[in-house]
């Protein structure tokens, strides 16, 4: 992709997840995800109906008349975005990718926080921590964070969740808001994230297409393993490979959301075909 062309995508998802954020989400984002307490802003003078303990006594007697502290929320909140860029997200039977619906996710969630001027940062992982940016405030930030989710080549196509998450729990120290975004087609990553989510606001964004639920009947197909690259013979006419297959998938969704929910943390479950938008909003509501 050269840079006029890259320039001209982010310009584009900009538009559209910007739009989103400014008049959808951002609300609803600052709702859900609130700040670490109050802090003391400012003094001014009663009103009818001001709670009578909010009542500053010493600059009531200076002044002699009632005046009263005023608190507002301490924000400074960051997101975490950990982007599974494995082989596996490069598969789509509609109209995207699963990869460039998450991009579109991760964008909108980033330009939330930019919103309520929080940080934000991005993990890029398949096996390996592939690619760390540190989280940061403002418009420039959020822009190179898309740049990267568009034009990334990552060097493995197969996925560890778990190692991503002990990076995370390396680098970040303060309590985070973390969005991991992935088809979650892996095991063995319930206990790492039981401990991030003792320490984190953790939501994991499950981006799935409805032709991985089952393989259809056409006869014998060559498959490709997306991560690993293993070629296969298989004969689909058979309803035990169909039915098998379709088992193994179940057991890997209701891993996810088990091991999410043990964590204490969010699940969204965004089909490729559907409106991410009335998933995220739907969540965002329910957690307000």
């Amino acid at each position: 992709m050269d840079t006029k062309e890259l320039l001209k995508k982010v310009r584009k998802i900009e538009i559209k997840t910007r739009r989103l954020s400014d008049h959808i989400f951002g609300g609803e984002y600052h709702s859900t995800f609130k700040g670490r307490g109050m802090t003391f802003s400012e003094v001014r003078q009663y009103q009818f109906g001001d709670d009578v303990r909010s009542i500053d006594w010493n600059v009531t007697a200076r002044y002699n008349e009632p005046f009263v502290k005023v608190f507002e929320e301490e924000r400074e909140l960051t997101m975490m975005l950990m982007v599974d860029v494995s082989g596996s997200e490069l598969f789509g039977t509609s109209n995207q990718f699963k990869k460039e619906i998450i991009t579109e996710i991760s964008a909108t969630l980033a330009f939330s926080a930019l919103q309520n001027n929080d940080k934000v940062g991005l993990i890029l992982f398949s096996d390996e921590v592939e690619l760390f940016i540190p989280p940061k405030k403002g418009k420039s930030h959020v822009l190179r964070i898309i740049r990267e989710l568009l034009e990334f080549h990552p060097k493995s196509s197969e996925t560890n969740i778990a190692e991503a998450l002990k990076f995370l729990t390396n680098v970040m120290k303060k309590k985070a808001i973390v969005f991991v975004l992935s088809d979650f087609i892996a095991d063995d990553y319930d206990n790492t994230l039981r401990i991030v989510g003792n320490k984190h606001d953790v939501t994991g964004i499950r981006v799935y297409d409805e032709r991985e639920e089952s393989i259809p009947n056409l006869g014998m197909v060559q498959m490709q393993d997306a991560e690993t690259g293993e070629i296969q013979l298989v004969n689909t006419q058979s309803k035990q490979v169909r039915s098998a297959y379709g088992q193994h998938y179940k057991e890997k969704v209701e891993y996810f959301i088990n091991s999410f929910n043990k964590s204490g943390s969010g699940v969204i479950n965004c089909r490729a075909d559907e409106s991410y938008v009335k998933k995220l909003l739907g969540y965002f509501k329910r957690r307000a």
